[in-house]
């Protein structure tokens, strides 16, 4: 049966709607960043460059680094974006674009986020590095997909019992990386964490300027969450996102995150270009030894 034009909208090229690629555009690795000016960044390390397109925020490059073919792409800010990246990506390679239907054989993609994160916990240093090995999701994404089997449903109700979370926003949901691609990654350079993911970087991430926040105390209450060890340790903005929608695609991923402010501790780092720098070399270089 094939997919609803409405559904499944393609360009007069046959490329994806948003991200303007087509299926060979791809490789099978690929690395997700932010800021489009950064794929620029991670790509200034490659060998070749074999293709470059950019719509909107979404810009992507492919080419080749150490012989690993590998594709960098910009996501924007947030899981609103993340869905039209990570459904789109999948489309790619899960879906005949001629014919509108699902392929038989199945293609997972390896989905790493190079990306900027905050502390909240004191003994977590600015520049240092965090794979995030939970992500609790505090957007409302995952909601609007069947996935409650990929969520982890005690963690989930002893969040929102320790925040005391407000009825009126979403309901939390909490999902995994893929251990067997976090387990190319781990070093002693690495640190384990659990990653909140808001749905805004103001409010939703405690931060008051000319507006109160419904929850003054919100980031003493997620600096205390206890739960099977695990500590939430950081705050970002697309991880929870992308561990869900790979989990349900079929796809690994895993986050990594350049912790370049301490929100505990007031501070910011001095060096941030050089720190995402360091990150960018080290995901690069253990992506090619894998």
């Amino acid at each position: 049966m094939s997919i609803p034009a409405s559904e499944l909208i393609l360009n007069e090229d046959g490329s994806v709607y948003h991200l303007h690629l087509r299926p060979e555009h791809i490789a099978k690795t690929i690395i997700t960043v932010g800021d489009p000016d950064r794929v620029n960044t991670v790509t200034s390390h490659f060998d070749h460059i074999e293709f470059t397109i950019q719509k909107r925020e979404f810009k992507t490059t492919t080419g080749s680094y150490k012989g690993k073919r590998i594709t960098v792409i910009s996501t924007g800010i947030g899981t609103d974006n993340i869905d039209i990246v990570l459904n789109e990506l999948d489309a790619l390679v899960n879906i005949d674009l001629q014919t509108q239907k699902v392929k038989e054989k199945h293609t997972s993609l390896d989905i790493i986020r190079i990306g900027t994160s905050g502390s909240i916990q004191k003994d977590i240093p600015v520049n240092s590095f965090l794979i995030s090995t939970i992500a609790i999701g505090l957007d409302a994404l995952l909601h609007f997909y069947d996935s409650t089997h990929i969520q982890d449903q005690e963690m989930q109700k002893a969040f929102v019992k320790h925040m005391n979370w407000l009825p009126t926003k979403s309901e939390p949901y909490v999902v995994s990386c893929d251990e067997e691609l976090a387990h190319i990654f781990y070093s002693d350079k690495i640190i384990k964490g659990c990653t909140a993911t808001n749905i805004g970087f103001y409010g939703p991430q405690g931060r008051r300027l000319r507006l109160s926040t419904s929850d003054p105390a919100m980031n003493t209450k997620l600096e205390t969450f206890r739960f099977r060890e695990s500590a939430i340790t950081n705050l970002e903005m697309e991880t929870a996102g992308i561990y869900g929608l790979s989990k349900l695609l079929g796809h690994r991923a895993i986050s990594l995150n350049a912790i370049l402010a301490n929100r505990a501790n007031g501070t910011f780092s001095t060096r941030p270009n050089q720190t995402i720098q360091e990150l960018i070399t080290f995901t690069l270089e253990h992506i090619s030894n894998s």
